[in-house]
């Protein structure tokens, strides 16, 4: 958020799209060991990284001209977000995995929940917003890229591509998303005719 009122610094821009790079390679990387190990994370979350890993080192390589300076505070904004939801995801995440601990429903090493509990739907219900202000955030950004790329003659080639990767990412976290939001409406569904 404070990478938006600083000065325009071309080194700053660098090192966090650097920084970005390195996250979302990592990230990878876990998620890979995770899936070796046993983890039954969705494809499409799998993707996402990828692809992800794919806008940043399209940005990383967007040089700072005019149309980059055009889209430069909505996308420090946008990244600044990004890391707030990142970080009430993990909370969410860790939430659940130390409620099951202390139910005895699962061990101390576990890092990833399978299945779902009729109490999870109270902090996913409190996560939602965020994730679909985000995606819809995403949406926005491949609308001003859209707008840049077709304003300007002869844009470099990482506006019309950051746009069409935008757009990928909104589509495919929403729809993700609602897909597990209705199968977790319909699991909580059958928790609860269960229980009467």
């Amino acid at each position: 958020m404070l990478l938006t009122y600083l000065p325009v610094d071309q080194t700053l821009d660098a090192i966090l799209h650097f920084l970005l790079v390195w996250y979302y390679c990592t990230l990878t990387i876990r998620e890979s060991i995770l899936v070796v190990n046993g983890s039954r994370i969705k494809g499409w979350w799998r993707l996402h990284h990828f692809i992800a890993t794919g806008l940043t080192g399209v940005l990383i390589l967007w040089h700072d001209g005019e149309s980059y300076q055009l889209f430069r505070k909505q996308f420090m904004l946008y990244s600044a977000y990004s890391g707030f939801v990142q970080f009430l995801q993990y909370n969410y995440q860790q939430g659940c995995l130390y409620r099951l601990r202390a139910l005895g429903e699962r061990h101390n090493m576990d890092i990833t929940i399978d299945g779902f509990h009729s109490w999870m739907w109270r902090g996913l219900k409190f996560l939602l917003p965020f994730l679909i202000f985000g995606y819809t955030w995403q949406l926005y950004n491949a609308y001003t890229l859209y707008k840049i790329a077709v304003q300007f003659q002869g844009v470099e080639w990482q506006v019309p591509a950051a746009a069409f990767i935008f757009f990928l990412l909104f589509a495919g976290n929403s729809l993700t998303t609602a897909k597990i939001v209705h199968h977790k409406l319909n699991l909580k569904g059958l928790i609860l005719r269960k229980l009467q």
